[in-house]
């Protein structure tokens, strides 16, 4: 089994990466392949809501000038999919809104996709707009078949210096939590 994770920060191994970590380790405990591909410094093209996607005999993105198209196809091969993002403005990152957006309608084009695959919303934020945030994030997977995963609170954190989020007891047993919990889905789903 695999899990993908997408960290949304401009920040490459900052807050963001931690959260991630944190749920890798215990994906990792249970022999789960874990990957991370960082949005930081990768130019990504906004979807242009031409449909041909859902058109092209390949189903795949005209736009072929970023990794999208294959980070898609990373996507569709992984078992489960963590897309994480820190607080800009009360939501997620243009990165990650960006690849939201062309995931969703890559996997719209394909609808069997992402169907039935674990999804989980990471997200870190220094005040307000996490949950918003965190339901942007889930907005993908809900609207694409995908399966997410409860926690014992929302997965969620606080931290705006690097490293700060390591502070935050609550966000960091929440993200193990979440590790543990996707784990076992993800066992559930393979039997």
């Amino acid at each position: 089994m695999k899990v993908v994770a997408f960290n949304g920060s401009s920040r490459k191994d900052g807050n963001t990466a931690s959260l991630i970590w944190a749920v890798f380790k215990e994906l990792a405990a249970e022999d789960i392949n874990v990957e991370m591909i960082q949005l930081a410094e990768t130019p990504l093209f906004p979807c242009r809501g031409c449909g041909l996607c859902s058109r092209s005999a390949d189903r795949r993105c005209v736009i072929a000038e970023d990794p999208v198209n294959a980070w898609v196809d990373k996507m569709k091969e992984a078992d489960g999919l963590i897309l994480a993002s820190p607080v800009y403005f009360g939501d997620v990152t243009g990165q990650m809104k960006v690849l939201i957006d062309r995931a969703g309608m890559l996997s719209g084009a394909n609808p069997s996709a992402f169907r039935r695959k674990v999804g989980a919303g990471i997200v870190v934020g220094r005040r307000a707009g996490g949950l918003n945030a965190f339901h942007t994030l889930n907005n993908l997977f809900l609207l694409r078949e995908m399966i997410v995963p409860g926690g014992n609170y929302w997965n969620v954190a606080q931290g705006r210096a690097p490293g700060e989020v390591n502070n935050d007891e609550e966000g960091m047993q929440a993200m193990a939590v979440l590790g543990r919990n996707m784990a076992w889905l993800l066992r559930k789903l393979n039997e």
